[in-house]
């Protein structure tokens, strides 16, 4: 058994107050002991560490570290404690747990203790803390139930949030326990061997109702945007029109002198205006007449004309390209084989499109040197930092309160609508209430980036694909590079590698980061060679995962759950495409049909079958692969931003556009039974479908369509 402090929980000292008792659950180097835990007479509660407090009436307070955006986090976490502390789930009751990521966080990049909800991190990240943290809790209350007894701790066992003892019919539910039994001085060892049976489990496994749901039907959820709080004003920023511009001057005087109008600040990127209310601040931004600084990076940036010129890129020497990946020797590989192949795939940038408008309230004090905040952000202790930082105080002087968020999809783990909120706070020391428009969000969005991918493979006599070689261009940086690797395909010669441009424009991690472009180009060039080797698609999958099992067995279950051998119907024809995101793997099949007249794709059906380890809550998790499947439908068909003269030419939901409701398909998600510890969900349903879709389209028209999205306009051009 490891005994590293990664996966041992240490004892503690056990602190007594009055008639309560404080004891505090430590996690070693993952989750350092709490101090402010503590219990009393009066309020008859125990808290036990930092997760949980346990009320002499059964109830049992459990803190979720994770942000709530409508994924099901803020629920599945708490559910993998209470299933190892055996706790009564009728009696749970969830709650934020405090911004303090030395105590909630989890290991993040560097090393460093975040508390974030990115990547699809959130289960498998807090998976094995909590875990741990439910096991030591369990241990505690048997032997606290044992002393009082005065049996043997081996003799005793638990039920949900009851403790038994078998021989003499005894029981105590844990209310009891905090209330009459005297604990012990000093808190368990506990390990893995302490944990539950992946068989014993109750919670975990069987769906229960989401935390956040009733409040959100009922309307007493609270998002950033539905916060008011006294003496409370409101905030907008005239941002550049050109990513990273900056103003010179503006109607300063003019805009002050409007009714309703504060003040206005000047920011590094735009002017920020502060009013009384809603309709004044919107008035006085739109009156707003600002000389811009000409000569920004992104200036003379035109999308279509610099992702044309990427295709000069790959070898030429104009930029060093970055390796990834180096394995056996690629191009002396192409040049030996039997046939080769290459072909060019396009994505343009996309917008996270997230429901509710980027806004944050933010109160500076009148000294200037605290700060209370309440945020929907992705990113709870970044943003606490951001705001500590921007006013230059310490962490702990910033009151944060976490809100739910109307979705995020990466854009709301960058803090920079933090930053602008106390920034206008700090001008007039009062709250201030800043909201972002749609067409603010989408004139100076963070946008996935665009990219061209060049791919090359070689195949010997025996069919076999014995080397390949995969070079994205682009600009983003390591936002490029996700997804570019294919660790499950059997291929002995590879090269990979990334080779990086500048064009200004702000670019961010968006669902599934750059699975989504680079897995729809490789599973489009995977069944490229496989039409002109002759051979199924589904059956060159299977060779090239021959020594995966676990991703055979998903591409096998896609199949079967499609009826793959049976092909589609008159007029339709499918797809299908693996890929592996956030540790999960998944292979989907796409039903299509292609009205050639009007150049629209329709898609019909969608099968997706998905090997995510244990599933902590079933029903939450088809929801979180459908939902996925949606987004990266939306993106592949519809979705598109595209600049010109460093101008973004789309403005709204009105020429954005997105996947409509009438337009979703059939959609059937399948878990493969795993006993493996979870992997991340709420991604990998995004990089199956450009690749499925993209290989129906060729079944059905006998043509390949390369770049994303597949426009009716791009169709038709397709088709002739």
């Amino acid at each position: 058994m490891n005994s590293s402090k990664a996966t041992k929980l240490t004892r503690r000292t056990v602190l007594k107050a009055g008639a309560g008792v404080t004891f505090a659950v430590a996690l070693g180097q993952i989750v350092p002991v709490s101090a402010d835990t503590k219990a009393g007479a009066a309020t008859g509660q125990t808290s036990i560490g930092a997760w949980v407090t346990i009320g002499t009436d059964g109830e049992i307070l459990i803190y979720g570290p994770a942000a709530e955006m409508g994924q099901g986090s803020m629920t599945a976490l708490p559910v993998i404690l209470a299933e190892e502390m055996d706790a009564d789930w009728s009696m749970v009751r969830i709650e934020h747990s405090p911004i303090e990521p030395e105590i909630y966080g989890r290991g993040a990049w560097g090393g460093s203790r975040r508390m974030i909800t990115v990547g699809s991190q959130a289960v498998r990240g807090y998976y094995q803390i909590l875990r741990l943290a439910g096991a030591q809790i369990r241990k505690v209350v048997l032997q606290a139930a044992a002393e009082h007894w005065g049996v043997p701790v081996h003799e005793l066992s638990t039920e949900p949030s009851v403790v038994v003892h078998a021989d003499s019919g005894r029981r105590i539910s844990y209310g009891e326990i905090v209330e009459v039994a005297k604990l012990p001085e000093h808190l368990p060892d506990v390990d893995e061997s302490d944990l539950k049976l992946v068989e014993d489990f109750r919670v975990i496994g069987h769906s229960v109702p989401r935390h956040d749901v009733p409040g959100k039907v009922d309307g007493s959820a609270e998002y950033s945007i539905d916060v008011h709080v006294p003496g409370m004003v409101y905030g907008m920023v005239e941002r550049s029109p050109v990513h990273n511009g900056r103003p010179i001057a503006y109607n300063k005087s003019a805009i002050r002198g409007m009714d309703g109008v504060i003040t206005t600040v000047r920011l590094e990127y735009g002017i920020g205006v502060v009013a009384d209310s809603v309709q004044a601040v919107m008035k006085a931004k739109a009156a707003l007449d600002i000389d811009w600084e000409k000569g920004a990076e992104a200036d003379a940036f035109n999308s279509d004309e610099s992702l044309a010129a990427y295709v000069t890129v790959p070898g030429s020497g104009q930029v060093q390209p970055r390796s990834i990946v180096q394995k056996g020797d690629a191009r002396a590989a192409i040049e030996r084989a039997e046939k080769q192949y290459q072909a060019d795939f396009l994505a343009d940038h996309v917008y996270h499109a997230q429901m509710e408008p980027l806004n944050a309230v933010v109160s500076v004090s009148k000294a200037g040197d605290s700060a209370e905040a309440w945020v929907g952000t992705q990113a709870t202790s970044s943003a606490r930092s951001a705001i500590a930082d921007t006013l230059g105080i310490d962490f702990d002087r910033v009151d944060f309160h976490p809100c739910y968020l109307g979705g995020g999809f990466g854009r709301r783990s960058n803090s920079d609508y933090v930053v602008e909120a106390t920034l206008l706070s700090n001008a007039v020391k009062r709250p201030v209430k800043l909201i972002w428009s749609r067409e603010d969000d989408l004139k100076y969005g963070q946008f996935r980036p665009m990219c061209l991918q060049r791919l090359e493979a070689g195949v010997n006599e025996n069919g076999d694909v014995t080397a390949w070689t995969h070079c994205v261009v682009g600009d983003g940086g390591g936002l490029l590079a996700s997804g570019i690797e294919i660790p499950f395909y059997e291929i002995p010669n590879q090269s990979i590698e990334m080779c990086s441009v500048r064009h200004g424009m702000r670019l961010k991690h968006w669902r599934a980061v750059g699975h989504g472009f680079n897995k729809f180009a490789i599973e489009a060039f995977v069944d490229e060679i496989a039409d002109d080797l002759g051979v199924d698609p589904y059956l060159f999958r299977r060779k090239l995962l021959r020594n995966s099992p676990r991703a055979l067995n998903v591409l096998d279950t896609v199949a079967e759950m499609s009826n793959w051998s049976s092909g589609a119907p008159h007029d339709h024809a499918r797809g299908i495409s693996f890929a592996e995101r956030s540790g999960s793997l998944a292979a989907g099949v796409a039903e299509i049909s292609v009205d050639r007249e009007s150049g629209e794709i329709r898609v019909h059906k969608f099968w997706c079958a998905v090997d995510g380890g244990i599933i902590i809550q079933p029903d939450n998790a088809v929801a979180q692969i459908e939902g996925a499947i949606v987004t990266g439908l939306s993106s592949v068909l519809f979705e598109r931003i595209s600049v010109e003269d460093g101008l973004v030419q789309q403005s709204n939901f009105t020429d954005y556009r997105m996947m409509r409701m009438s337009e979703t398909p059939e959609i059937e998600v399948r878990f493969i039974e795993s006993e493996a510890a979870p992997s991340g969900l709420g991604e990998p349903g995004v990089p199956v479908t450009g690749g499925a879709v993209a290989n129906a389209f060729a079944t059905l028209t006998g043509k390949r369509i390369r770049h994303l999205p597949f426009s009716s306009d791009r169709v038709r051009a397709v088709l002739g």
